[in-house]
């Protein structure tokens, strides 16, 4: 019961207090180009993260684990959405479900709405290789998220305080769970030496949770009496995790999440080299303002607006629109500059409208 309590506040807190507008995301500039070429009727949003071939580069990303009925309801729901708009959706952790077997239902119901959808399992760092086939089994799941939480931890009162094998597990599961792993952060974006060390035991899926989004030290400081405060600034944020990430190999499928909301944030996010993008947050507060029907609504007009935007840079599918010009300013600039990245090269990509030969992974 207190676990259960614990991931419902996490709910509540991530939509009072948790959440936050800090990615990056704006200091990117798209170079507006006056001859596209294209035709908004022609664009194609499908995509392909590893070796998961998607209808739309957004999914659900994972909220909160958990169980019982509150639990089942949500799921169930964006289990719903996700059907009724062809994307793929992530669980929140299944740990607590893998401990108390009946707790399984609230997360068995995504399958049951979404038969034939992509439905991404969750579980932590300190997984074992058995409980990581338990909660593949659990939904039928495509792939599975491990995440990776060490600050959330650190912050949470009961939370872990050894991390030590944390990369040889993830090693192991990648090795034998026969799906697609994806590492992911939960809101503290990765560096280009984490996702390094990811790459060499061979994950080549990688979501950076970005700084900017919902932010846990924050959450989970609500629940403390000694409040870590210096943690509530902590990470990287979305836009210098995603061009981290994506700089350090081309093998490497990189997930853009992180506070990331509209659509103009996740063509960004695509334009910056990642080749798919989670929301979690934005879509959590719709359905829990307005509800399943408003999700679903909100869900295609991103899609709609999408190809708008594409249109306009004249990209014809997410491989073009991942090779777009665009010029990084501001603290994102800063940051990737004294990370020993060129942020020019984006701004002189080849195109196929253009003749400008460099190109970034």
């Amino acid at each position: 019961m207190e676990r259960k309590q614990r991931k419902l506040d996490h709910i509540e807190f991530a939509l009072k207090t948790g959440q936050q507008h800090k990615t990056g995301l704006e200091d990117i500039s798209f170079i507006h180009q006056s001859l596209p070429g294209i035709s908004l009727n022609n664009v194609n949003l499908t995509a392909e993260v590893g070796e998961l071939e998607l209808s739309s580069p957004i999914f659900i990303n994972a909220m909160t684990g958990g169980g019982g009925p509150e639990t089942e309801k949500l799921n169930g729901d964006l289990a719903i959405a996700a059907r009724e708009t062809g994307i793929a959706m992530a669980v929140g952790s299944q740990m607590a479900a893998i401990k108390d077997s009946s707790q399984q239902a609230s997360f068995k119901v995504v399958r049951k709405e979404n038969p034939d959808g992509v439905l991404i399992g969750n579980l932590g760092g300190e997984a074992t290789v058995e409980q990581a086939k338990r909660a593949s089994e659990m939904i039928g799941a495509n792939a599975l998220q491990i995440h990776i939480n060490v600050i959330q931890e650190l912050t949470m009162p009961e939370g872990d305080r050894d991390f030590a094998g944390t990369l040889s597990r993830i090693e192991k599961i990648n090795s034998t769970i026969g799906i697609p792993v994806i590492v992911k952060e939960v809101g503290f974006g990765m560096s280009m030496e984490t996702v390094q060390q990811l790459h060499s035991v061979g994950v080549s899926i990688i979501d950076v949770g970005g700084f900017g989004g919902t932010n846990f030290a924050k959450i989970e400081n609500e629940r403390r009496a000694k409040i870590l405060g210096y943690f509530n600034e902590w990470g990287i944020p979305t836009a210098a995790s995603i061009v981290e990430a994506v700089n350090v190999s081309p093998q490497l499928s990189v997930i853009g999440s992180g506070g990331i909301q509209s659509p103009l944030e996740i063509t960004k996010s695509l334009a910056l080299g990642a080749k798919g993008v989670g929301l979690a947050g934005h879509f959590l507060k719709i359905y829990k303002e307005l509800g399943l029907k408003q999700l679903i609504k909100e869900i295609h007009y991103i899609h709609e607006d999408l190809k708008v935007i594409m249109t306009a840079l004249g990209c014809g599918n997410i491989s073009e629109l991942r090779k777009s010009k665009l010029v990084i300013n501001g603290n994102t600039y800063h940051w990737l500059s004294q990370r020993g990245i060129d942020c020019s090269v984006y701004a002189k990509r080849m195109t196929t409208k253009g003749s400008i030969s460099i190109e970034t992974n």
